[in-house]
């Protein structure tokens, strides 16, 4: 019984938090686009280390920003998800691979690397076909295997129509992008539209793990068709999308964690620079806490599209600060074992976080990285 109070009071503690369980975040200095130092990185983790233990960065070679990140990394409990750029020239991969091989031989990949991620979108730039990133895939697991490292998953990071049987085949779980931003869907439709991708994904993917690799809502710029970027709009659709993962065991990496200024703005729109949860200056968007899933209802059911909740009369979350919990008990509790050996590395990225994120919340303690 008393096992059961504490958890129940765990839950109910971390119904309202500032967790993610992974972000996405380009070390590049956010003004101008300088290339990182280690200290400009643990500057940054300093300030992430608040709501997240777990980063996703695109590339290893760019700017070099792979060292400087794995160096600020040292000695922590930080976790990365590793990217290899790709796009029309191959030579591209060749250099992001050989100096992620050179990175595996510096620093200690099984405590720091969750995974490695082979390739953003390139398929759906038109930049590869499936079996040329599905091929990648399969040449850096035998590349890191060959270096013991074979625990480590590797995928790659997709739209979720850029999936097929043969990229399916070829990763360790399946990486989808959701950004119903970018389908133009009104605010109140957008969770429902994210699940309905993942749950169209999670039936093509069989017995493997699908995770969200990138979504967010930006905070400015033009709208796009019934989609309005806007404070109250980012913050509605990252409670939402949050709340609703924890409740379906959805990992994901939220795009995206600073606003950066040096972005292109001409490239889709002007949006580009306003994705983040912390402002340039790094401060924060929202206040503490950043999202409350108390009271939370998700607005369509497991394998139901946006358009069938709608029929059906979706419902607006926008007003349930007030609601009742939502019964948590189980999620933060929960680690699931398996004898793969990939399964099990899978399965344990943000376990820990939010156990130990539940505990300082009940004793009123802050939680703070290692430097």
């Amino acid at each position: 019984m008393k096992l059961a109070v504490t958890l129940a009071a765990l839950a109910s503690a971390v119904s309202a938090a500032n967790e993610f369980h992974a972000m996405a975040y380009n070390p590049k200095q956010l003004k101008t686009g300088d290339c990182p130092t280690v200290d400009s990185v643990r500057d940054d983790l300093k300030v992430l280390s608040a709501y997240t233990n777990e980063v996703r960065i695109y590339s290893v070679q760019d700017c070099n920003q792979g060292e400087p990140v794995l160096r600020a990394m040292q000695n922590t409990d930080w976790k990365i998800q590793l990217g290899l750029w790709i796009n029309k020239d191959d030579a591209v991969y060749k250099k992001d691979k050989d100096e992620l091989l050179r990175l595996a031989g510096v620093f200690d990949f099984k405590k720091q690397v969750s995974a490695v991620i082979v390739g953003n979108e390139a398929i759906y730039r038109e930049e590869q076909t499936s079996a040329q990133v599905a091929a990648k895939v399969r040449d850096v697991k035998q590349a890191l295997t060959k270096l013991g490292l074979a625990n480590i998953p590797v995928t790659t990071s997709e739209t979720w129509p850029s999936y097929d049987k043969t990229l399916i085949d070829a990763v360790d779980y399946v990486n989808m992008h959701a950004f119903p931003f970018w389908e133009g869907t009104h605010i109140n439709d957008a969770q429902a539209k994210a699940f309905e991708h993942i749950y169209d994904l999670q039936k093509l993917a069989g017995d493997k793990k699908v995770v969200v690799g990138e979504t967010g809502w930006p905070d400015g710029g033009a709208n796009f068709d019934q989609a309005v970027p806007s404070l109250a709009n980012e913050q509605r659709y990252l409670r939402e999308f949050i709340c609703r993962a924890q409740l379906e065991k959805i990992d994901y990496v939220w795009f995206s964690a600073f606003d950066e200024a040096w972005k292109p703005v001409n490239n889709a729109s002007d949006v580009e620079t306003h994705w983040g949860v912390f402002k340039g200056d790094k401060s924060p968007k929202f206040k503490s806490p950043m999202y409350d899933c108390k009271g939370f209802v998700p607005s369509s059911k497991p394998g139901e599209s946006a358009s069938d909740s709608e029929s059906s009369g979706s419902v607006d979350n926008s007003s349930e600060m007030d609601g009742l919990d939502s019964d948590l008990s189980g999620i933060y509790s929960e680690n699931s074992s398996d004898d793969d050996s990939t399964s099990d590395a899978l399965s344990r990225i943000g376990d820990g976080r939010l156990v130990i994120s539940a505990v300082a919340s009940v004793a009123g303690i802050a939680v703070a990285a290692l430097f």
